[in-house]
């Protein structure tokens, strides 16, 4: 009987009133998705796991769950989950457990249930790999967002990163790369009319149209849905 009602209380909890969130990794090479709930919020997954090449994994969220998901690279974590990654690394670990990564990382954002799922991509902490949200509403009139072009190939070459053997692994933004006002939207730049899109914004904006490459941007990059669950892609 104390299985019985412990099922019950986790339908309760998750049943009807829960997202599912699947993620997939569509690259040729290991992804470690790291997760970070926002500020009370349940962390998923300890905040992080491991996906190789066209595995994928679900995850259930509590509806009104908010919070982020990006992709790592280049991870090497011991038996214990010690280590680090190339890019999007948290600094904990393979368990990010609340802590976020570290730009330059794409960013799929979600604000559920308020009233409507509230979701985005963003690149406003550069770029490391393709990230895409497809979501699953019964409507089929929500919208897919994401960048899945690979902005490595087309970084200027202020905003490379690149690894160990010389490989270009990531993308910084403007404001990650110079850290001044008029990229990062901040002091005097911080409203619309004075923080415009740079040529640096643009560049992303180009080749990812659907998502979010720097503050002021298009409020459209932001979209709704109702009643879904999302497929997040790597690649």
């Amino acid at each position: 009987m104390a299985f019985v009602h412990f099922f019950l209380l986790l339908l309760s909890c998750f049943g009807v009133d829960a997202v599912v969130f699947t993620l997939q990794n569509r690259c040729d090479y290991t992804v470690w998705p790291g997760i970070q709930a926002s500020g009370g919020q349940p962390q998923l997954m300890q905040g992080g796991l491991e996906l190789k090449p066209l595995q994928s994994r679900n995850l259930t969220a509590p509806k009104g769950w908010s919070g982020r998901f990006w992709g790592r690279s280049g991870c090497r974590f011991n038996v214990y989950g010690e280590g680090t990654c190339t890019t999007g690394d948290c600094g904990i670990g393979l368990y990010c457990n609340g802590a976020g990564g570290e730009p330059p990382a794409s960013v799929a954002e979600f604000t559920l249930d308020s009233p409507v799922d509230f979701y985005d991509v963003s690149l406003l902490d550069g770029f490391n790999m393709p990230i895409s949200i497809f979501p699953y509403d019964d409507s089929g009139v929500c919208p897919t967002v994401g960048c899945d072009t690979d902005l490595n190939q087309h970084c200027p070459t202020n905003l490379v990163v690149r690894g160990d053997r010389g490989e270009i692994v990531a993308c910084k933004s403007a404001c990650t790369a110079f850290q001044t006002p008029e990229y990062c939207c901040t002091g005097p730049f911080q409203n619309p009319n004075r923080c415009k899109p740079t040529r640096y914004s643009q560049i992303f904006k180009r080749a990812c149209p659907s998502s979010y490459t720097y503050a002021f941007d298009d409020p459209l990059t932001t979209v709704t849905c109702r009643d879904s669950d999302y497929m997040i892609i790597f690649c």
